[in-house]
C-alpha cells in the first residue's frame, strides 16, 4: 500500500501547479479517508488537466490517475486494463445529416471490479469529464477559461473512490463495479456506450448508484433522483437517514446524468445531488469551495444503504412516469438558475444571469416564482411547462414572492 501512496503523490508532484500530499499523511493508512478525498478532488480539478474535456490530454491524464487509484485500492480489471474506449462522431451542424467530415471524438471510461465471486453486480458510478475551456455548455460569458469542475464532478469521483476503498475490505454478497464515465457533459456518451457494449451481463446488475455534484452540501439538503425505480428505495433511504439529511426525493429514473443510461435498461437507479449553485458550468467551480465534511457524511449514509441491500435478494425494478419526457418546446429562457432542492410552493431562484430576461426585469436571487402570465407555478415541473408556453419577444407578468411580499414584474422573454 505504501507504494500506491507514493504513486499518487508522484501524480500530484509532476504537476507543478498542484501541491504534493504532505508526507505526514502517508504515515498511516487512515489518511486515505478525508485527506485522500481532498487529494483526489484537488488533482482532478487542477488547472493542469484543463477541465478534463472528453477527447483531450486532460481527460487522458485524469483517466490514468483513476486507473492508478483503482489499482492501489485493489480493484480488478474487466478485460486487459481498466479502460473502455469509445468514439463518437460529433456533428459540425446538429441540424444537418451526419457528414464524413464531422470530427470523431475519442474518449474512455475507467472501470474497476470488486469480484466477490457472486452472480449479481452493483454499479457505483460518477462522470469524471468536464467542460475543458468551456466552448460548449458553459454559462461563462467572458473570454475562454479553464472550467475545473471541482463539484461537477470531481466530487462524485472522489465519492466512488472512497466507497470503493471501504467496499474492497468487506466480504460481501454482490460484486461491485466502480465506474468513472467520460463524455457525460456531451450527452451521456460514456454510459450510453457501455450499456450498448456492456462488459458483463446487464441483467445481472442489481442496481446502479450515480454521484453527480455531491460537493456542495448546505444545511444537509440534497436531492435523490430515481427513488421510484424500485419499491425498496424510499423505505431504506428514510430508515438509514440518521444524519439529518433533508432530502428531496424524485421518482423518475430519467435525468441529465449517467444513471439514465442504466434506467433505460430496466435497472433500478439512484442519483445523489447536493444542489445547483452559481459556479455551475463556470470557471469558478474550484476546489476551495468544496464541502469535504459533507462528502464524508454522504459517503457514510450511502455506505450504510449499500451494506443493508447487500444482505437482500436482487431488488425489483419499477418503471417511473417520466415527466421530463413530456414534450416541452422551450423557445425562451427566464435566465435564472433554479434551486432544485426547494420543496415549498413555487420555483425558488438560486442565481440570475446577467443581462438575461429576469435580470432586465429586476427579478433577484432568492425570489420565488409563483405565477407566470396566467399560469400558477407550484413546483419545478409547472415552471417548466409554463416556460414552454411563451415565445421570444412576448411580454408577460411574473409574480415572485420576495420575503413575505408578492412582487409583480413585467418581463420580455428573450
Amino acid at each position: 500500500m505504501q507504494n500506491c501512496h507514493l504513486i499518487v503523490i508522484l501524480f500530484l508532484g509532476f504537476l507543478s501547479c498542484t501541491p504534493k500530499v504532505s508526507q505526514t499523511l502517508i504515515e498511516n493508512d487512515e489518511y486515505i479517508h478525508m485527506a485522500q478525498v481532498k487529494a483526489d478532488v484537488k488533482f482532478l480539478s487542477s488547472d493542469a488537466l484543463e477541465g478534463r474535456e472528453v477527447g483531450t490530454q486532460g481527460e487522458i491524464i485524469a483517466s490514468e490517475y483513476l486507473a492508478t487509484r483503482f489499482e492501489c485500492i485493489g480493484l480488478e480489471t474487466i478485460g486487459e486494463d481498466y479502460f473502455q474506449h469509445f468514439s463518437v462522431q460529433k456533428r459540425s451542424n446538429p441540424h444537418a445529416d451526419p457528414s464524413p467530415d464531422d470530427p470523431t471524438v475519442h474518449g474512455r471510461n475507467v472501470i474497476g471490479l470488486i469480484d466477490n465471486g457472486h452472480e449479481n453486480t452493483i454499479v457505483l458510478g460518477a462522470h469524471y469529464d468536464h467542460l475543458g475551456w468551456g466552448p460548449e455548455g458553459s454559462l461563462h460569458t467572458g473570454d475562454p477559461e479553464i472550467h475545473n469542475g471541482a463539484d461537477d464532478n470531481a466530487s462524485g469521483v472522489a465519492m466512488i473512490l472512497e466507497l470503493a476503498r471501504k467496499l474492497s475490505s468487506e466480504k460481501l454478497n454482490y460484486n461491485y463495479v466502480i465506474f468513472a464515465f467520460s463524455g457525460e457533459e456531451k450527452g451521456l456518451w460514456g454510459s450510453n456506450y457501455f450499456t450498448k457494449h456492456p462488459l458483463f451481463e446487464l441483467s445481472k446488475v442489481n442496481y446502479m448508484m450515480n454521484f453527480d455534484m455531491v460537493g456542495r452540501l448546505n444545511d444537509k439538503k440534497m436531492a435523490i433522483y430515481g427513488t421510484g425505480t424500485s419499491p425498496v428505495w424510499e423505505p431504506i433511504l428514510n430508515e438509514k437517514n440518521t444524519y439529518g439529511f433533508e432530502s428531496k426525493m424524485e421518482a423518475s429514473g430519467v435525468g441529465p446524468s449517467d444513471h439514465t443510461s442504466f434506467y433505460l435498461e430496466d435497472i433500478p437507479v439512484l442519483q445523489f445531488f447536493t444542489g445547483q449553485h452559481e459556479d455551475y458550468h463556470r470557471p469558478s467551480d474550484d476546489y476551495e469551495k468544496i464541502n469535504f465534511e459533507g462528502i464524508e457524511t454522504i459517503s457514510k449514509y450511502v455506505y450504510s444503504i449499500i451494506l443493508d441491500i447487500d444482505k437482500k435478494e436482487k431488488i425489483a425494478f419499477t418503471k417511473t412516469k417520466d415527466d421530463s419526457a413530456e414534450k416541452m418546446d422551450f423557445k425562451v429562457t427566464l435566465g435564472v438558475i433554479p434551486d432544485y432542492l426547494f420543496t415549498d410552493k413555487g420555483m425558488r431562484i438560486d442565481g440570475v444571469r446577467e443581462g438575461k430576461t429576469a435580470d432586465v426585469a429586476g427579478i433577484l436571487k432568492g425570489d420565488i416564482v409563483v405565477k407566470m402570465g396566467d399560469l400558477d407555478i407550484v413546483d419545478m415541473m409547472s415552471y417548466m411547462k409554463a416556460l414552454g408556453s411563451f415565445e421570444p419577444g412576448q411580454e408577460a407578468k411574473v409574480v415572485v414572492k420576495r420575503g413575505e411580499e408578492l412582487v409583480e414584474k413585467n418581463v420580455i422573454f428573450q
